[in-house]
C-alpha cells in the first residue's frame, strides 16, 4: 500500500488522516490542472494566441513572398529625408512628389514653422494632459476660434488625430436605437465611428442622393437619430458630393448631416473654405463639418465645427477628447498660421484647382482611366490590377516620380489604382512630364509579362 491508500489511513491518528487526506485532495487537483492544461486546453490553435499564426499574418507574409518572385519591393513606408512639397527626397535621391496632401504647400512654410517655435518655448513640445483637466493651452482656443470664424459656426474642437475625429464624434453621438448613412465610398474612420457607437449602418451609391432619399423614405420612423455622411472631397476618387440635394433631402426627413472636410477644405471654393463655400451653402445647412489639421493647415489632428450645442457635448463626453492628451501647442499654433496664410495669400488656392484641372485634362487625354474624378485635390489612375498599379508605381519611381499604389484590400482589385496628390507648388511641366510617364509606362506594362522589369 501507498501512504494515500484510504485502508492504511484507518490505522493513524486523526491528524494523520487530515494529512493524508489533504495529500489525496492535492494530488488529485494537480492531476486534474495538468489534464486541463495538457488535455482540454491542447487542441486551442496556434492561430488563436500567437500572432504569427494568425490568418491575417498569414495573408501579409504570402503576400509578400509573392512580391518578392517578381521582384517587387514593397512601395510603403519609404523614408524622406525633406519636408514633402512638389519634390521629395527619397534616399538622397529628389524626385517629383505626388505622394503628399501639403495642398497648399504650407508645412514648412517660414510663418507657420515660426509660430511652431514660438509655441514651443512657451508651452514645450505636448500639452501633458488631457485638455479637460490641465492640457488647455491659449494656441488650442484661437485655432478652435479661427476655425469657427472660418466655417460660419459658433464653435469648434479639435482632437489629435483626423481618423479619431470621426470615430470619437460618431461614437459619441449615436447609440443603437440610431441608423448612421453614408457614401459607400466613405472613408474608413466614419465606418469604425458607427461600429463603435453600435447604431445600425446603411451604405447607399456613391454620390446616389435619390437612393438616400428612398433609404430615409422607409427607415426613418424605425430609428431615433438618423445621420448622413459624405465627403467633401472623396479621398480615394477625387470627386464631389451633391451637396445642396443631400442637404435637401436631410432636411425633409429631419436627419443630421456631416461632412468629412479632410480633402475638400484649402481646395474648393474661391478662398479654399471647402465644400460649403464651392455650393454657396449656409453654415448650418450642414449639421456637423469636419476637417483634418494634416493635409492643407500643415499640422496633425482634426476638428470639428458646428453649434455650440455640438461642441460642448464632444468636449465633455467625447472619449477621444477627454481621455486623450491636448494637441501638442506647436501644432496647434503651426496650423492657425497656415490658415492664416490661406487667407492672406489666395493665389495658393488658384493655383491649386488649375493645377488639379490641367493633370484631369491631360490624363483623360492620354487615355488613362481616371474613375470619378473631377480635377481637385485627388486624381487616381485606375489600373484594375493590384500587381500593375505596384509595377507602374516602381517603373515611375526609377524615372523620378513618387506616387504610391493603392491595391486590394484598401481598394477591390478591379479597381486597384495609384492616386496622385496635387499641390499648388507643381509646376506645369511637371504634370506634363509625369502624365507622359504614366501613359507609356501602363501601355508598355499592360503587354508585358509578369517578370519583365518596370524600366523603360
Amino acid at each position: 500500500m501507498t501512504d494515500d491508500d484510504p485502508a492504511k489511513t484507518r490505522k493513524l491518528s486523526r491528524e494523520s488522516k487530515e494529512e493524508a487526506l489533504r495529500r489525496i485532495l492535492e494530488k488529485r487537483k494537480d492531476i486534474a490542472g495538468e489534464a486541463t492544461s495538457n488535455g482540454a486546453l491542447r487542441d486551442i490553435p496556434e492561430s488563436h494566441y500567437r500572432f504569427e499564426k494568425f490568418a491575417e499574418y498569414q495573408t501579409l507574409e504570402l503576400q509578400q513572398m509573392l512580391a518578392k518572385k517578381i521582384d517587387l519591393e514593397s512601395p510603403y513606408f519609404v523614408e524622406h529625408d525633406s519636408i514633402s512639397n512638389d519634390t521629395a527626397l527619397i534616399g538622397s535621391r529628389k524626385v517629383i512628389n505626388f505622394g503628399t496632401y501639403n495642398y497648399l504647400n504650407l508645412n514648412g512654410h517660414p510663418r507657420v514653422v515660426e509660430a511652431a517655435y514660438e509655441a514651443m518655448k512657451i508651452f514645450g513640445t505636448s500639452a501633458s494632459a488631457s485638455r479637460l483637466v490641465s492640457g488647455e493651452r491659449r494656441p488650442h482656443r484661437e485655432l478652435e476660434a479661427k476655425i469657427a470664424e472660418v466655417h460660419g459656426t459658433p464653435a469648434a474642437i479639435t482632437f489629435v488625430s483626423g481618423h479619431a475625429t470621426n470615430v470619437t464624434t460618431i461614437g459619441t453621438l449615436l447609440g443603437k436605437r440610431d441608423l448612421i448613412l453614408h457614401d459607400r465610398l466613405i472613408h474608413n474612420s466614419v465606418m469604425q465611428g458607427a461600429l463603435l457607437s453600435g447604431a445600425q449602418r446603411q451604405p447607399f451609391d456613391h454620390n446616389d442622393w435619390r437612393g438616400l432619399d428612398e433609404l430615409l423614405g422607409r427607415s426613418r420612423r424605425k430609428f431615433e437619430k438618423q445621420l448622413i455622411c459624405v465627403e467633401g472631397v472623396y479621398s480615394m476618387d477625387g470627386d464631389i458630393p451633391p451637396m445642396p440635394e443631400i442637404i435637401e433631402v436631410a432636411r425633409r426627413h429631419k436627419a443630421l448631416v456631416m461632412v468629412d472636410e479632410a480633402h475638400s477644405f484649402g481646395a474648393l471654393g474661391k478662398r479654399g473654405r471647402g465644400v460649403g463655400e464651392h455650393f454657396g451653402l449656409a453654415p448650418n445647412d450642414v449639421d456637423i463639418w469636419m476637417g483634418t489639421l494634416s493635409k492643407t493647415l500643415a499640422g496633425c489632428g482634426g476638428y470639428i465645427a458646428g453649434s455650440e450645442a455640438l461642441v460642448s457635448l464632444l468636449k465633455h463626453t467625447a472619449s477621444g477628447f477627454l481621455y486623450s492628451v491636448g494637441m501638442p501647442p506647436p501644432i496647434a499654433a503651426a496650423s492657425l498660421e497656415a490658415l492664416l496664410l490661406m487667407e492672406d495669400e489666395p493665389d495658393r488656392v488658384r493655383k491649386l484647382q488649375e493645377n488639379g484641372q490641367l493633370m484631369l485634362r491631360l490624363a483623360q487625354e492620354a487615355g488613362l482611366d481616371t474613375g470619378y474624378a473631377v480635377g481637385t485635390t485627388v486624381l487616381p489612375v485606375i489600373t484594375g490590377s493590384s500587381l500593375l498599379a505596384v509595377r507602374l508605381s516602381k517603373a515611375l519611381f526609377e524615372d523620378g516620380i513618387n506616387v504610391p499604389p493603392i491595391i486590394y484590400p484598401a481598394v477591390e482589385e478591379r479597381i486597384a489604382r495609384l492616386r496622385f496628390f496635387i499641390s499648388s507648388a507643381h509646376t506645369e511641366e511637371q504634370i506634363r512630364h509625369t502624365v507622359s510617364r504614366v501613359e507609356a509606362h501602363m501601355t508598355r506594362l499592360k503587354n508585358a509579362p509578369i517578370h519583365e522589369g518596370p524600366a523603360a
